[in-house]
């Protein structure tokens, strides 16, 4: 059985260019597209590992990793965080709300690929 990656991403390219990388990997992967029920979402689908935008409409991907995390069903759930800004203090706050791992974009196919691997192997 393959394992389930929830993506929640506002980019059409992006969602496309992630789920065709790990699709093509074997992993199933379910998307969402805002903030607003972003961890409803990921209660309903239960996924081995979230990828989750830091600038979504409605709401932050901060706001919703601290809710993942405070969520007992989620809180173990390995969290991808991507975002088009690198800045330190976007790394500590990421850290600090408890994200597995932080990748800017652009981002190359092989280490969004490594980084998924990884993250659902530990």
């Amino acid at each position: 059985m393959s394992k389930k990656v929830l993506l929640i991403e506002d980019e059409p390219n992006i969602i496309e260019a992630i789920s065709f990388i790990l699709n093509r990997d074997g992993w199933q992967v379910v998307t969402h597209s805002n903030g607003h029920d972003a961890v409803e979402a990921a209660r309903e689908r239960a996924p081995d590992l979230i990828i989750l935008d830091v600038m979504l409409p409605g709401r932050s991907g901060f706001d919703i990793l601290s809710e993942i995390r405070d969520d007992a069903g989620l809180a173990t759930t390995p969290v991808l965080m991507l975002t088009a800004r690198g800045q330190t203090k976007d790394r500590e706050m990421a850290e600090r709300a408890g994200a597995s791992r932080y990748m800017t974009k652009p981002f190359s196919n092989a280490d969004v690929l490594d980084a998924v691997r990884d993250l659902v192997a530990t």
